[in-house]
């Protein structure tokens, strides 16, 4: 499987591209913006995009996906508790003086335990709400990695002072939906490095 990072947008939201090398198909994740960006990298990599998946709805992590779908027209997914998020992404983007442009509506919703396939790999979601209602990591058991979106970052955790978020939400969804996954698993957030899930079972500090 092959594996890129995209840093996009005015918030810097890692946008991740997974590839399967032996049919070419693959998925984008929380393409946020610099469409262009992320285009170059599907060239290079040779890949038939076949899903654009939201890990959740806040603006700067679908902004770029009316052009991808555009581009690739590959379906959108986004779990439904979010989804009334796509059509106010230039609103938001403008209430933090930022541009943006409103998402097309999901062309399928994420549920938990959804399998997704991308040519000889699958990714799996976990539904893992508290960050927004509708917040999903992705797992892919054979690869040993976790996409965590904005639910887990390394030694920190998601925001939830915004509208539909919930600390005591979110912190059970990571101890009970996360933390039981294998300790070496690499765990790659919506922003920042990556880590992994022993690391964080052990030194987070908002999880103690």
């Amino acid at each position: 499987m092959t594996f890129d990072l995209v840093v996009v947008g005015p918030l810097g939201v890692n946008c991740l591209l997974l590839g399967c090398e032996a049919t070419g198909q693959g998925v984008v994740v929380d393409p946020g913006g610099d469409v262009e960006r992320i285009l170059a990298v599907v060239q290079q990599r040779g890949l038939t995009v076949t899903a654009i998946i939201n890990t959740h709805g806040h603006f700067d992590h679908v902004g770029g996906n009316r052009r991808l779908k555009e581009a690739t027209g590959a379906e959108l997914l986004i779990h439904r508790a979010d989804a009334p998020l796509l059509g106010r992404v230039a609103d938001v983007a403008g209430m933090y003086g930022m541009q943006g442009e409103n998402s097309p509506a999901p062309d399928r919703y994420l549920e938990d335990g959804l399998v997704i396939p991308f040519g000889r790999h699958t990714l799996q979601v976990i539904h893992t709400p508290g960050h927004t209602p509708g917040g999903c990591c992705l797992y892919l058991e054979a690869e040993r990695k976790l996409v965590s979106g904005d639910t887990l970052f390394a030694d920190g955790v998601g925001r939830t002072d915004l509208p539909g978020g919930s600390y005591e939400q979110l912190t059970t969804s990571i101890r009970t939906r996360l933390f039981p996954l294998p300790d070496d698993l690499e765990v790659w957030p919506g922003h920042g490095p990556a880590t992994t899930i022993g690391h964080e079972k052990r030194h987070n500090p908002y999880l103690d």
